[in-house]
């Protein structure tokens, strides 16, 4: 199994792939479209994590800037029925400190807003990634959950979420602007203030 790749980037398609070359062999990869701003430029030396999926008659290569974005991608392969796609496409919306703080905190919303997945879908996978995550031993998630585990502690940082997000759907962004807009908001705001910075971050967008 290819675990990563170290070579020079040659080409970068609209198709999220990229292709770079390794001794002579061009390797085909598909990244999460959020790392595309992050790539060296055509000609460049690059460093790509990667994951190899084999499946019938299909091969592919799915690669990674950094380690942690593949771990956290073969951690949601692990939930059911969870293919390379689909979680390449939660990467894409949500970075892995960003998947964390949701799992942590229940937060259905954060994954309602990846095309494709559902309340439901996204309550299960919250359940399974939670499961995942603890195997992998991922950081973060207890200094987000508090010390003693309380349940009580989280839910109304994530209600507090859902509840901006619904204003701002309310207002007209879309789905791209809001995930931008709350990606780093602090935990510790109710949501008048939490709502008046996403609203901040909007503005110069519009």
């Amino acid at each position: 199994m290819i675990g990563f790749l170290r070579g020079v980037l040659v080409e970068r398609s609209t198709t999220g792939e990229i292709l770079v070359e390794v001794a002579g062999v061009g390797y085909r990869v598909l990244i999460p479209s959020n790392a595309w701003p992050t790539l060296p430029p055509i000609g460049a030396p690059v460093l790509v994590h990667t994951h190899q999926h084999v499946r019938e008659d299909v091969l592919a290569l799915y690669g990674f800037l950094t380690r942690d974005e593949r771990v956290c991608f073969e951690a949601l392969l692990g939930a059911h029925g969870v293919g390379p796609s689909l979680a390449l496409a939660i990467l894409s919306s949500l970075a892995p400190e960003a998947l964390r703080t949701a799992v942590a905190h229940d937060d259905v919303d954060a994954l309602c807003l990846v095309p494709g997945v559902g309340r439901k879908t996204a309550a299960r996978l919250l359940i399974e990634l939670k499961e995942r995550i603890e195997v992998i031993d991922l950081e973060g998630i207890g200094a987000v959950s508090g010390p003693a585990g309380d349940q009580d502690s989280i839910r109304p940082t994530s209600s507090v979420r859902g509840e901006v997000r619904e204003a701002l759907v309310s207002l007209g962004y879309g789905p791209d602007e809001i995930r931008e807009a709350t990606r780093v908001l602090p935990d510790d705001l109710d949501a008048s203030a939490m709502l008046k910075l996403a609203l901040a971050r909007l503005a110069p967008a519009r």
